[in-house]
């Protein structure tokens, strides 16, 4: 959890004449301005409308409370999405519109260098890397952006996102060092030419807010003229920004979700962002060692197969709050107050403009608590769950003059649609909610479901629900003084994520019953509404006067108008098909590093002979560099030979290596296997420092002493899986460091070979050096016709025990209905530990590593969309076996199996994925 590091009182003192850090002229404001034009805070008031590429040119400012956007308070409740983690673009847009159903209003971006350049010089923003998409895509499903393209990015990506190369280039990242300086400015000035088109202040585009990286003063002056001059005129976030900014770590399950984002609110954060709205794959070699699992965060509230999971509830209700209840963008510190019961911390706060109160209620004890609690003048019973939080209110506005007078259940949304005035409130199921408005004149309340019950006394309505499973509840309240109505709505969490808030340029909308609500459009007397469905469910729509009609992806609904005022689907909406998938069968395999063999020919290798390094691991004395970033290999597997000189009586050998997590090291001696190594004590941050002993086994110590002269000169083959670099420690050595030798003091002459050249396609973190991804063994149509056939069975079990390499491949077919959208996984179960470390590779794509030496638990791979082939097209699937030689090199038991599946979606476009030339 990330919060302001000032209090309020010191921000206030700085708030309205800095506009968060930075202010680049332009139509941004460094100071606020009230919407009125008179002097003192902007009063509260409707939000913004939501953001989109509209043409007009907007104005963006701070006070202390939040953003102003065209004079407008705008609570900004943004979740950070990484685009290179889902690599199929399609799906950018499916996410988008998911996180802004949620709740969010914003989309926090963080872009990694390293994907977009794989030398210096060289930038590329097509494909999946197309950031001008992304934003387009963005500002259509009507989110603003928050921009953060680094240099430095952190989020457990290698080397913090900072590319390979820039480890040979000299200088020190993070410093005001010359060299740095100049490719992180050309690597700025690129994303910049894209960025400058799409900001809010021109109308051009959504992105309102730029994060930096430029922790000293002198950087942020620097980067300022760099901005500048770039056309960046959006304000910009750094580290020393005195703006009150809740980021909130990874939560565990809802409840710490809650009771994080509750304390930002009570403690007057308007800049809420949550890490991660959607977590997606660290593919290929992009993790860092700090998470180096294919899922780069389990706790993300859309999972990574993009379904929504138990976490996601109070974020949505928050983020709807937080969009259609403006009472809490300008909140003020009030009186204190407490419960009786001193396990319950409360912050009391108040809106001076509109009268509104709210109460903060966070409880860290292992127990419910129930206790009485002073609010508007009376001492309410409420409970709060164990490690929990509530957000309680008073004097909120809920329509006709009415007003909360206290409320057992936390608001979720307030808003017009027609004549009715709709107020949601939320709560856990099993529990009484417990309702008092303040009314002017006499209600005439109607129970339209059996469960609530309410009565008047004294100009007050008291209304009592209990909250039933995933159930909503409804209560109509009319009066002879208005035409207006107002409507209360009841809820449990899970019957929350079923109610959808919409504002279209014709009115607002209110859904209840589907999965997902994606877009709304009035058109004439019809609304026409897009979502998913999972099972079959209700369907009632709230909408503007004159919708008579409904559609649901494009079908009429047959509709009746409800006594709550709703249309209501006279059938339910149908639910997902029942989707099989295929077995996976046809396999192919062989057998490869041929590096191992002595007669190998590593002429083109590069030869091993540097004196001194780039990086900070000191090299041993009297050893050549080693290290492969010194020799241009950043990524993925690395091989070594070593050619060795009166090495007559060697008994020994012992490997000095560096790798990030689950590294390991195999090595072999005239194409003898000498053994398998993995890493295990720590050196550096993020870094596993080890050494590798083997003992030349006994056959071959006989073998050398009876025949000296055929090894003369014996080669020895390292293969190392160097894996990735500490977000925070890229210039650490990877690779092999060091070679020592017992029972002879032999010379050796080094070369070493990594990845080929980067693919063009996939981009440089796709690949390593294993010897069939030089040679395009996981790419499709490369002709495996004369590899050995072998059975499901046989992949499962493996062959005979070998210390090396060992690929399968297969294809299959997918044939999903275009109007439905499968979440296909692929799973590795090694069935308790068979010592095999499997690569996943699909149509070319390196979706991660199985380590099925170091778990006992199958590896699921999530196969994204446009990637994976489901509309009756072939798709190519090829594992690369890593096998210690203790075990079969077979990657266990593999298989599809369906992690999710909707009738609706998106469309879907292939990704391109070219096969071997």
């Amino acid at each position: 959890m990330e919060l302001s590091r000032l209090s309020r009182r010191a921000f206030s003192a700085l708030a309205g004449t800095t506009v968060l850090g930075l202010s680049l002229g332009g139509s941004v404001s460094g100071r606020a301005l009230p919407a009125s034009g008179a002097a003192g805070p902007a009063p509260t008031g409707p939000p913004p409308g939501p953001p989109g590429a509209d043409g007009v040119r907007h104005r963006v400012a701070l006070d202390r409370y939040s953003l102003l956007v065209d004079g407008r308070r705008l609570s900004l409740w943004s979740g950070e999405l990484h685009p290179f983690r889902l690599p199929s673009p399609s799906l950018w847009r499916d996410v988008l519109q998911k996180m802004r159903a949620y709740g969010y209003n914003a989309v926090d971006v963080r872009l990694a260098w390293n994907q977009h350049s794989p030398a210096p010089g060289a930038y590329d923003f097509t494909g999946v890397r197309d950031l001008d998409l992304f934003l387009r895509t963005a500002a259509e499903t009507r989110l603003y952006v928050v921009l953060h393209p680094g240099p430095h990015i952190g989020a457990d990506v290698d080397a913090g996102g900072l590319p390979g190369w820039l480890r040979s280039a000299g200088g020190g990242a993070g410093t005001t060092d010359a060299a740095y300086a100049r490719h992180a400015d050309e690597w700025l000035s690129r994303v910049n030419a894209v960025a400058a088109r799409h900001q809010y202040t021109r109308g051009t585009g959504t992105v309102l807010l730029y994060r930096v990286d430029a922790p000293e003063r002198a950087g942020l002056t620097r980067l300022h003229d760099r901005l500048r001059a770039d056309g960046i005129e959006v304000p910009v976030l750094h580290a020393g920004a005195p703006v009150p900014r809740g980021e909130a770590e990874r939560s565990r399950d809802a409840a710490e979700a809650r009771r994080v984002h509750l304390a930002h609110l009570a403690r007057g954060v308007t800049l809420h962002s949550v890490r991660t709205a959607f977590g997606g794959t660290s593919w290929g070699w992009l993790a860092a060692s700090s998470a180096p699992a294919p899922t780069y965060d389990p706790t993300a509230a859309i999972d990574e197969a993009r379904r929504p999971t138990d976490r996601l509830a109070p974020l949505h209700q928050l983020g709807h709050l937080l969009r259609h209840v403006p009472d809490f963008t300008r909140l003020d510190e009030a009186p204190g107050v407490r419960a009786a019961d001193a396990r319950l911390q409360v912050r009391h706060l108040a809106n001076p403009d509109t009268g509104t109160h709210a109460y903060v209620l966070r409880n860290d004890s292992a127990a419910d608590v129930t206790s009485t609690l002073p609010m508007g003048g009376t001492d309410v019973e409420v409970t709060v769950p164990a490690r929990d939080a509530r957000l309680y209110a008073t004097g909120l506005p809920v329509g006709s003059g009415r007003k909360l007078a206290y409320a057992t259940v936390q608001p979720m949304a307030t808003l017009s649609v027609g004549r009715l005035d709709i107020a949601a409130f939320t709560g856990r199921a099993g529990e009484m909610a417990h309702l008092v408005l303040d009314c002017p004149h006499e209600p005439w309340p109607t129970r339209l479901d059996e469960e609530a019950a309410w009565a008047y006394d004294h100009g007050q309505l008291h209304v009592t629900v209990p909250l039933r499973e995933n159930g909503l509840t409804r209560v109509r309240i009319r009066s002879g003084e208005s035409d207006r109505t107002t409507l209360l709505l009841f809820a449990d969490d899970a019957a929350s994520l079923r109610l959808w808030p919409y504002e279209t340029p014709s009115g607002r909308v209110f859904v209840h019953g589907p999965a997902l609500l994606r877009d709304v459009a009035l058109d004439g007397s019809t609304v026409r509404l897009t979502g998913d469905t999972v099972e079959e469910c209700s369907l009632e729509v709230w909408a503007p006067r004159g919708i008579t009609d409904v559609t649901w992806n494009g079908e009429p609904v047959s509709t009746s108008v409800s006594r709550a005022h709703s249309l209501l689907a006279t059938w339910q909406l149908p639910g997902v098909p029942e989707l099989v998938l295929p077995a996976l069968d046809g396999w192919r395999r062989r057998a490869e590093n041929p590096e191992s063999a002595p007669d190998y020919d590593d002429s083109g290798w590069r030869t091993a002979d540097l004196r001194t390094s780039h990086g900070t691991t000191p090299v041993p004395d009297g050893q050549p560099v080693l290290f492969a970033d010194d020799y241009g290999f950043h990524y993925g597997d690395v091989w070594y030979r070593g050619r060795l000189t009166a090495a007559a009586g060697l008994e020994s050998v012992s490997l000095a290596y560096r790798t990030g997590a689950r590294g390991l090291l195999m090595a072999w001696l005239d194409g003898e296997p000498l053994g398998t190594h993995r890493t295990g004590g720590e050196g550096e941050a993020g870094t596993w420092a080890a050494t590798a002993r083997f003992r030349l086994p006994a056959a071959l110590r006989e073998r050398r002493r009876r025949r000296p002269d055929a090894g003369a000169s014996p080669v020895l083959s390292v293969l190392v899986r160097r894996t990735q670099h500490d977000q925070d420690a890229y210039r650490s050595a990877r690779g092999l460091v060091s070679a020592a030798f017992e029972g002879a003091s032999p010379k050796a002459e080094w070369r070493i070979r990594g990845a080929a050249a980067p693919d063009p396609v996939r981009g440089p973190l796709n690949t390593g050096g294993l010897y069939g991804e030089r040679h395009g063994w996981h790419l499709p149509g490369y002709d495996d016709s004369r590899w050995e056939a072998v059975t499901p069975t046989r992949v499962d079990a493996g062959g005979d025990r070998r210390q090396g390499v060992t690929w399968y491949r297969t294809t299959f077919r997918l044939d999903v209905p275009p109007d439905v959208d499968a979440s296909v996984g692929l799973v590795l179960d090694a069935g308790g530990g068979r010592g095999n470390r499997a690569q996943v590779f699909l149509n070319g794509w390196n979706l991660g590593e199985y380590a099925g030496d170091l778990t006992d638990s199958p590896g699921t791979f999530v196969l994204p969309n446009g990637i994976l082939r489901t509309r009756a097209a072939a798709n190519t699937l090829a594992l690369a076996v890593l096998s210690g030689g203790d075990a079969a090199p077979g990657p266990g038991r593999v298989r599809l199996e369906l992690l999710g599946s909707a009738a609706g979606g998106v469309p879907v476009e292939p990704v391109a994925s070219p096969g071997r030339r």
